[in-house]
């Protein structure tokens, strides 16, 4: 039986103080991004630009101010590279796997390199669509 993973951006808006992955994103697009996961997949993690995969439910992080939206193409295959890794370490990149991406270009471009060779299924299901429709699409189906 195939195990639908759902891999959701970090935002820039977050609280003040450490909290546990989760609820540490703020804007209304994350909480739009997690209930569809919650709700959508069997498992769901985030991606993080400053801590590459983790665990929703994990120890609280400090609030960070890190994107890969302005970054260097060398930092985004440094972050995809350890990003493959952990994916890897979790058991996600098998053939029982679908990853589901919930981000931006910038989290997925360089790591659908890395791991299309793996025996994993890709979907992005909003690829191409802007911020409004994005949203919009999350919206539709909560």
């Amino acid at each position: 039986m195939t195990r639908e993973v759902g891999l959701v951006s970090c935002v820039k808006t977050k609280r003040d103080e450490p909290t546990i992955p989760k609820d540490l994103y703020t804007s209304d697009y994350f909480e739009k991004m997690r209930s569809y996961a919650e709700q959508y997949h069997d498992d769901w993690w985030i991606l993080s630009a400053k801590h590459g995969l983790i665990d929703p439910d994990g120890e609280p992080i400090e609030p960070y101010d890190e994107t890969l939206s302005d970054a260097r193409v060398a930092k985004k295959r440094e972050w995809a590279e350890q990003v493959a890794e952990q994916l890897d370490e979790q058991g996600l990149l098998s053939e029982d796997v679908t990853v589901v991406f919930h981000a931006g270009k910038d989290y997925y471009v360089e790591l659908l390199s890395l791991i299309e060779d793996s025996r994993v299924t890709i979907e992005i299901p909003t690829e191409g669509l802007g911020i409004g429709e994005k949203q919009a699409w999350y919206k539709e189906r909560l």
